[in-house]
């Protein structure tokens, strides 16, 4: 018999709509796993050049971020699920173009670059939908629920998807990989598809132009003191923590415990993301975005304990916590935008959330190994904690996330 407490955890599943919605997003999450492995390789055996396959890589992030805005726009002012069928048969087409190549032996560097920015293109107008169709799936009491489900499911789906691409590529090839995520994309489209009622924002007479809408979600994003302090906090954040633990990361590997440890403390800062996801599932608080902001401090411990050369079991329990942390702020915030952001405006004030995120990683990556050079990796690692700390402090002397409501 599952008890009370867990049928009211899993409330949201109880919607249709969201059932649909969630499995749409598990698919095209596990194609997306599989995909960058994929691509990889495809690039690899095409050129043997890492710069190429930077650039192949960068080409995609770049347009994913250029686009994201217009995303954000677009998602406010047409049905949302529309947005994403289209967006998931865009990508479809793309990664099929991409397989077809890969598996006859036509493909080139810069036909990979064109599909790779356009696959970025399509991610950046499904993203903003996908978080704002949130709130059109259950209703506004159930959302940090179903945020926790949505992000418990993507997480498994994640380490599923990525042993299956692996086992793909190396017993049949990148080819049938990059095949697999095409499908994935048909599949996930289908699925959002049958939404078929995603709502449709009333448009102002007369229409607005693509910068009027801009101005309207950058206005929006002002006037919640919260939302522009937690974006500041978070560039720097996401700086501090993309070039610590995804650069300086392996380099410490290298050095000191191996990199196939260093597997180890990755795979634990995973399972430390779902045990967060179920322990903000099962909080009763008023208060889930303070709570959300003092957990994600504790991320700091990783860049620590590895600046201070503490011993891998340390490393890895660092890594637990640190991955429940940055869980529980996740749901946290996207709950928090949901119930306090006009959902005719959610889009677009996601989209510059998103926006500002995804800028200050390939800064961090970038910034992080000329000053390691310089001034010493283990420096830097604890010099990296201490910010990470400094920015989620600062965000918390802002009253309002500190006190601002929960409504589940």
């Amino acid at each position: 018999m599952i008890s009370a407490s867990i049928r009211r955890d899993l409330g949201p599943l109880r919607y249709r709509p969201f059932r649909i919605f969630v499995t749409g997003r598990v698919i095209s999450t596990f194609g997306n796993a599989l995909a960058p492995i994929a691509l990889a390789f495809a690039v690899l055996d095409l050129t043997r050049s890492a710069a190429d396959l930077g650039l192949v890589v960068g080409a995609r992030s770049l347009a994913n971020i250029l686009f994201l805005l217009v995303g954000g726009v677009v998602a406010d002012r047409l049905p949302r699920f529309a947005v994403m069928v289209s967006s998931s048969l865009v990508a479809a087409v793309s990664q099929g173009v991409v397989a077809v190549t890969v598996l006859t032996g036509t493909t080139s560097v810069s036909l990979l670059l064109v599909l790779a920015a356009t696959n970025g293109i399509a991610s950046a107008l499904l993203q903003p939908a996908s978080q704002a169709l949130t709130t059109e799936t259950v209703p506004k009491e159930l959302l940090k629920r179903a945020n926790a489900i949505k992000r418990l499911a993507s997480q498994l789906t994640i380490v599923v998807g990525a042993s299956v691409g692996s086992l793909i590529v190396a017993s049949s090839g990148p080819g049938w990989a990059l095949a697999v995520d095409a499908v994935s994309f048909l599949l996930s489209g289908a699925c959002f598809l049958l939404l078929g009622r995603g709502g449709r924002p009333k448009r102002p007479a007369g229409g607005l132009s693509l910068p009027a809408e801009l101005r309207a979600g950058w206005t929006e994003f002002l006037a919640q003191n919260w939302i522009w302090a937690g974006v500041l906090a978070f560039f720097v954040f996401n700086a501090a923590w993309s070039g610590a633990i995804q650069v300086l990361g392996p380099v410490v590997a290298d050095e000191t415990f191996g990199r196939r440890f260093w597997g180890l403390v990755v795979a634990t800062q995973t399972v430390g993301m779902a045990i967060g996801t179920i322990i903000v599932l099962r909080l009763r608080t008023r208060f889930l975005l303070r709570v959300g902001a003092v957990a994600v401090s504790l991320a700091g411990l990783l860049p620590l304990a590895m600046g201070l050369a503490l011993p891998l079991v340390v490393l890895m329990f660092a890594g637990l916590v640190a991955g429940s942390g940055l869980a529980m702020f996740s749901v946290a915030w996207e709950t928090s935008l949901q119930e306090h952001v006009p959902s005719d405006k959610l889009a677009r004030v996601t989209s510059y959330d998103m926006a500002g995120s995804l800028v200050a990683i390939p800064f961090g990556q970038v910034l992080v190994g000329p000053v390691a050079d310089a001034v010493g990796t283990r420096s830097v690692l604890v010099a990296s904690a201490v910010v990470m700390v400094a920015a989620i402090a600062l965000l918390l002397t802002n009253s309002t996330v500190r006190t601002l409501a929960h409504h589940g």
